[in-house]
């Protein structure tokens, strides 16, 4: 019995030790110096960086053996994975996952301060969740704004998203987000934001169009932006500083539109030839800084799928709502009829195509654009459509934007037959209407 007492007060003491971090971290809401956006960078990198490390590996015995050693576990475990050649049919999904779509969760902690376990505490300042459609090969990726207020399971009543990760781990976090969105959350990679700049560099920086000029300094909090406008090559510090600032009005909903538009430069990043050279630092840089759930055969799968996923036909969203402050406490409220709709068009891809609604399509652009909007313009005509919306605006960069859930990618890839100049754009969802008030498509042409 006095076993069991000493187990039931270690359980209550590590509970007590989780909250009192959870409590440490809600006073550091108010700290300029938010890990929110540099988090994120984070998971995305390290999770394609593992898809891409063992999809290449695996199809590679001289580098694995190069890199690792002849009778190594990692080597030994690189080279039972599936392999794909010319002459053998392509590797796809396979039990587990079979041909259902997956909902991955990319979560990311921020700093504890403990050197011990850098896990335990920690808050989730960025959450994403990837739908993982197998049969299409197609993935829908929902931003979650860390500040959306949620009911977390237990007596914990009332909080943050970003709060459950420090209270219960991955578990309450997974098991919140499938209480309020009702959704099944399958697997989860986590990463920790130590790795962030390591791994960055390791890739040889990452091709961004930054959309504004950029300076800021916050000596406390060791950042320190200076960013000008125009195409440049990130390394780990810069692309930090990109996603971590702030100064732009839009708080985190600014940044994580920043998480989108970073995401697609680094998937086309990872798809280029020289990474395979630095995968040996990409690896040493990840090691102790991610968790999974997923079984190094689960990954191998998924890499079999990512290597063909078209980063342009990616649907990027985020979790509709409005800002809200109680106290010195702000909160993100989600709008339960337009979430409810984005977890239908997203997650469980329901089809609402209307083959017979004209839509209304606006059309904004900047000054080094007004001819490729021009043409745009013609073709959407001649296609039968409206143009209801048309002028210049100060844009951050080029987007396909849907405000009706009956717009799909098939509508946009449709569109780009007639209109090539749209090829490289970045398809969102977003039922609020920040450039056309009246418009069912915004088309933002900005100066790439």
């Amino acid at each position: 019995m006095s076993n069991i007492n000493q187990e039931i007060e270690q359980e209550e003491k590590n509970l007590n030790e989780d909250y009192s971090l959870f409590l440490k971290h809600l006073k550091a809401e108010k700290e300029e110096t938010s890990n929110f956006a540099k988090t994120l960078f984070g998971i995305v990198i390290v999770f394609c960086a593992i898809v891409l490390v063992l999809l290449i590996a695996s199809e590679n015995k001289e580098l694995i053996v190069k890199t690792f050693g002849e009778n190594s576990f990692v080597t030994k475990m690189l080279l039972v994975m599936p392999k794909s050649t010319a002459n053998k049919q392509r590797v796809s999904f396979a039990m587990p996952f079979s041909q259902r779509k997956q909902n991955i969760l990319l979560a990311g902690v921020d700093v504890n301060g403990s050197d011990i376990d850098p896990w335990r505490g920690a808050r989730t300042d960025t959450l994403i969740i990837l739908n993982v459609d197998s049969r299409t090969k197609s993935v829908n990726a929902i931003s979650v704004p860390r500040d959306s207020k949620v009911y977390l399971p237990g007596d914990f009543g009332i909080q943050k998203i970003n709060s459950a990760h420090a209270i219960g781990g991955i578990e309450m976090t997974k098991k919140t987000l499938e209480k309020t969105l009702g959704i099944k959350i399958h697997h989860y990679i986590m990463v920790h934001d130590l790795a962030v700049e390591k791994i960055v560099d390791a890739l040889g920086g990452v091709p961004l169009y930054v959309e504004k000029n950029m300076y800021y300094n916050d000596y406390a909090g060791k950042l320190h932006v200076n960013l000008t406008k125009g195409l440049n090559i990130l390394d780990g510090k810069n692309a930090v500083g990109y996603l971590r600032f702030r100064k732009d009005g839009l708080g985190d909903i600014g940044r994580a539109q920043r998480q989108q538009f970073f995401l697609k430069a680094l998937i086309e990043k990872l798809k280029t030839p020289q990474t395979i050279a630095k995968l040996p630092d990409i690896i040493e840089a990840v090691s102790n800084y991610v968790k999974t759930d997923m079984s190094i055969y689960e990954i191998s799968q998924f890499a079999g799928v990512a290597k063909n996923i078209d980063s342009d036909k990616i649907e990027f969203a985020t979790l509709p709502g409005a800002p809200n402050k109680h106290g010195y406490i702000s909160y993100w409220i989600l709008d339960p009829e337009k979430t409810q709709d984005m977890i239908n068009k997203m997650i469980y891809r329901d089809r609402y195509t209307d083959a017979n609604k004209l839509y209304n399509i606006g059309i904004r652009y900047e000054t080094a654009t007004e001819e490729t909007a021009k043409n745009l313009k013609s073709v959407i005509e001649t296609l039968g459509y409206n143009v209801n919306c048309y002028g210049p605006s100060v844009l951050n960069h080029s987007q396909f934007i849907a405000h009706d859930v009956s717009v799909s990618n098939d509508f946009l890839n449709w569109v780009k037959r007639k209109a090539p100049e749209l090829n490289k754009i970045q398809f969102v969802y977003n039922p609020d209407k920040d450039y056309c008030s009246s418009s069912d498509i915004t088309i933002l042409l900005a100066g790439e």
